[in-house]
Formats: structure tokens, sequence, C-alpha cells
């Protein structure tokens, strides 16, 4: 294979993976201009359209889909290899992508990117923050982060936290005004912060527990997110009741006095935060390093 050849193929592989010309222009450092061309360059050799472009996105053709699949692993196989060597120099290099919810990325990742970006300052750490149950496979991550039990069977998971309580909570004034629920079933009369589930739309029931009785509550109000942010600021404005982590700043806000934990007979507690990747798919030396870092181990107490 030409030099040119295994470029264009490159920066076809970086555009899929990143659905974006501006983004794998920066990754690959190139101009969007070059990139496109490059791109055309690909799509005249094979004869055959790859890439679905609009003006928000970018997606692979059927064509497209087919050569990707083919060739990204020949693309990860190299990086691996390319990181194995650089590990042997006593150096790490490369990108690393990472899925992950709001709480783990503020809570355990970003307590933890000086330590890591120290050890390696070659690796580049591509994070996206999605409270959404997204597919690491379909986009192009290397790992995903999220609560478990939420977890296909095929992933790998490694445990990155204890288990984590769910806490309703509401301000003062609110409660001031609308009064205390006393069991799950008076949330019908009060306004809460909704959740949606981007899986399929759907609201969040709320989940509950008392002596063996577990119940799931849909519930209404005047606020639907898909953040927790959002639903964290709502709650403290006195919009409405939330049902969160407690872990993620809850917790302090409690101890602050300015919000208020009701049904606390009721809470439940979920399986801790969880860091996966496709059991089909050979850990890159990256990833592991990265986990070290996360667990607050050295790497030479690795899995």
């Amino acid at each position: 294979m030409r030099g040119s050849e295994f470029a264009e193929l490159k920066a076809f592989v970086a555009v899929v993976e990143r659905q974006s010309f501006a983004r794998a222009a920066e990754h690959l450092g190139l101009s969007p201009s070059a990139l496109s061309q490059t791109i055309r360059q690909l799509e005249g050799r094979i004869g055959a359209r790859l890439l679905n472009r609009t003006t928000r996105s970018v997606a692979p053709s059927a064509s497209g889909e087919l050569l990707y699949r083919r060739i990204a692993p020949l693309f990860r196989e190299m990086a691996a290899a390319v990181a194995e060597a650089s590990e042997a120099t006593g150096r790490m290099s490369g990108t690393l992508r990472i899925n992950t919810l709001g709480i783990a990325a503020r809570t355990i990742i970003a307590p933890r990117l000086s330590r890591f970006h120290q050890a390696h300052p070659d690796v580049i750490l591509d994070i996206v923050v999605d409270d959404a149950l997204a597919d690491i496979v379909v986009g192009r991550f290397d790992a995903g982060i999220r609560v478990g039990g939420q977890l296909e069977k095929d992933m790998v998971a490694v445990r990155l936290t204890p288990d984590l309580n769910m806490v309703a909570v509401a301000s003062p004034d609110y409660l001031a005004r609308r009064g205390t629920p006393r069991s799950p079933a008076d949330l019908h009369g009060h306004a809460c912060i909704n959740w949606r589930l981007q899986m399929d739309g759907r609201h969040y029931r709320w989940e509950f527990k008392k002596r063996g009785q577990r119940l799931e509550v849909p519930v209404d109000g005047p606020v639907v997110t898909n953040h927790a942010d959002i639903g964290v600021a709502a709650a403290l404005n006195g919009l409405g009741i939330a049902y969160h982590f407690e872990r993620d700043g809850v917790g302090e806000l409690l101890a602050q006095g300015r919000l208020v934990q009701v049904l606390a007979d009721w809470s439940i507690s979920r399986p801790g935060l969880f860091l996966y990747y496709p059991s089909t798919r050979h850990r890159p030396i990256l990833l592991g390093a990265f986990i070290d870092c996360l667990l607050d181990r050295k790497p030479f107490d690795r899995l």
C-alpha cells in the first residue's frame, strides 16, 4: 500500500470515529479543506461514496460502514502496537475516547486529570459527558462509565465506586409552601423534576423500597431533563422535588441546609459506577493506565 493510500484510509477512519470533519482534521493536524480533498480522493479511488454529509453531521454510507468495519480493527491493532512500543520506552502516546456520566466526570475523572497528564503527557483524553446510556461501540469510544446494572452482558466491567444512595430532595422554601411527602404515593400531589431516559424518550419512574416493598412511581412537574445539574438547580430554586445520587454534590447541599431529604425511610441504593469496554476487544494499554489512575493504584497493580 502506498503512503498516500494509507493516509486516505487513516483520514476516513478519523472522520467516522469523530463524526465530524472539523474534529477529525484537528486530530490529524490537517485543515478541513485538506481533509475533504483526501476523502474525495479515497472515494474516487474506490468508486463509491463513503460518507453522507449534512450541515450538522457526518455518517458512513453503506459502503463506508462496510469499509470501516474491515479496516478499523487493523488501525486499532496498529495503535495498540505503537502504544506498547512507547510503553517499553517509558512513555505512552495516543488518544483515549471515554463516554461518561456527568457524576463520574465531576467526582472521579476531573480530580485526577492533572495526575494522569503528568504521568502520561503524550496521551490525549477525549472525554464526552453523556447522561444517556450511549452505545460506546456505535460511538467509537474506547470505554464508557455508567451505573452498574445498566451494562450489556458482553462488556468487561471494572467497579469504580461503592453502591450509590438515591435521595429525594427539595428546598426548604418548596417544602414550606407545598408540605412534605410522607410516602411515595404523596408525590402525585407534588411538583417533581422529571428525568428523561434518552434510550427511548420515556421518563424515569422513581424507585423506592421499604421493608421488602418496592415501588416505581411515575411523577410529573415543571421540568424534564436528561442532565443532573439542571435537576439539582431546579430543586435548589424551589421548583419541585428532585431524585438524585447523594454522592454527586447533593450530600454537601444537604449538609448546608440548602436542600432537605424527603422519604428517607424509602431510600434505595443503586449499583456503583463501573468503567466498561467490549469483551471482544483487547484492552488498550492506554485504557489500563487510565483505569489505574481512576482507582488510585500503581501501574504494577493492574488487572
